[in-house]
């Protein structure tokens, strides 16, 4: 007799409903199986996804591009050459910096031959800078579209030290400071930007303003490029005839980061790791169920010589028993995959790491243990299917 598929998938699932605290525990080995695996790649993908986002900030996908200096006094990059860096595929932000040449003092009442502007840059800044180095601003603000064409100045933390300037404070007159022979508002002072320890020691200006009051030609001095971290060595081959064109030699383009490579190799530590935990947690659910199936054919050995006497074949004993290690261990994954998402979800948030769930594992949260559940089911269903009707309903 021939059996419908929905028929046999009936039988298959006879044991499942007639023994629900045995299903249940079966499934729960494959559970936990599934569970671990989950977990076992997510706690460690939010912790190593934590750890990139602290190596990110130690700038391993930005490049700094400036000339070669003449006589201690850098040469000026071509005007477009920001715009040409941006063209180049990879590049993901770019801004600039220009040396001004100028000097800086705290008021005009201070002494031209002072010191106590020495050492400090007046750099014309673009306003995305900060975006790009990873810097902040302390107090006051940093440059917008208003000020940037108006004389207003940002200083670094060392620089407003160095000119005696604390914190700004919106309800109070802004300090001034004498750039060349010209007043320029302090509108915000910058906390330590590790990414350009030289912006540290600088009096910014908008780049609008500097032009127009400190008679800067446009031409940038420093670049800060960021690129996508897997091609950030081409970026910096072909930095130098972009943004030089005429003369390449002349644009000297910093390294990537040592923690570029850091990074990289932690990826493929823990690309590996995850593998072979996973692979651990499978097996041994595989186990799990291997084990319930072989003892649930020993235990049911008078069903299958009843079945088999009523005229069922070994092919739909195969199939029967098969259909309850695949529905076993599917159950189990689906339940496992939930589980091991939320206390992956669960221990990150308590860390404050970014959760991180791989789409992988949850996807194949319960395809693996439906191939799993096959595998493990194979060996007992045909122990199962071999069993002869005498021999079966003789050994109740």
């Amino acid at each position: 007799m021939r059996l419908a598929p929905a028929d046999l998938l009936g039988l298959g699932l006879l044991g499942l409903r007639t023994r629900k605290l045995r299903a249940a525990l079966s499934a729960l080995g494959i559970s936990i199986g599934i569970a671990t695996m989950v977990v076992v790649t997510g706690i460690p993908a939010s912790s190593h996804q934590a750890l990139m986002d602290e190596m990110s900030a130690l700038g391993s996908d930005m490049l700094r591009a400036q000339s070669v200096s003449v006589q201690n006094k850098p040469v000026a990059l071509p005007e477009d050459s920001v715009d040409m860096v941006r063209r180049i595929g990879p590049v993901t932000r770019v801004s600039a910096v220009a040396n001004t040449h100028t000097q800086v003092r705290r008021s005009d009442l201070i002494d031209e031959n002072d010191f106590s502007g020495a050492g400090l840059s007046v750099l014309a800044a673009r306003r995305d800078l900060l975006d790009v180095v990873g810097g902040s601003v302390s107090s006051g603000r940093y440059f917008s579209r208003a000020d940037e064409v108006f004389p207003t100045a940002v200083l670094g933390v060392q620089a407003a030290t160095q000119l005696g300037i604390g914190e700004i404070h919106g309800g109070e007159p802004p300090p001034q400071i004498r750039i060349d022979r010209s007043w320029f508002t302090v509108i915000g002072v910058l906390r330590a930007v590790p990414l350009a320890d030289d912006l540290d020691r600088a009096v910014l200006t908008g780049w609008h303003a500097a032009q127009e009051t400190l008679r800067f030609d446009g031409k940038p001095t420093v670049m800060y490029i960021k690129a996508r971290e897997e091609s950030l060595e081409d970026v910096r081959d072909v930095l130098p005839a972009t943004v030089f064109p005429e003369q390449p030699g002349q644009v000297q383009v910093s390294r990537p980061s040592d923690a570029l490579a850091a990074k990289r190799a932690t990826q493929n530590t823990y690309s590996s790791l995850f593998l072979g935990l996973a692979g651990v947690a499978l097996l041994v659910g595989g186990v799990g169920v291997a084990n319930t199936m072989v003892i649930s054919v020993l235990e049911r050995r008078r069903e299958i010589g009843l079945r088999r006497a009523l005229g069922a074949t070994q092919g739909q004993i195969r199939v029967q028993f098969l259909t309850e290690s695949v529905a076993l261990a599917v159950l189990g994954g689906a339940a496992g995959t939930m589980l091991g998402v939320l206390v992956t979800v669960g221990y990150s948030a308590y860390q404050g790491w970014p959760w991180v769930i791989s789409p992988l594992s949850v996807a194949g949260g319960s395809l693996g243990a439906a191939v799993v559940g096959m595998a493990a089911g194979v060996y007992p269903s045909v122990r199962a299917a071999r069993l002869s009707p005498a021999k079966a309903l003789a050994s109740t």
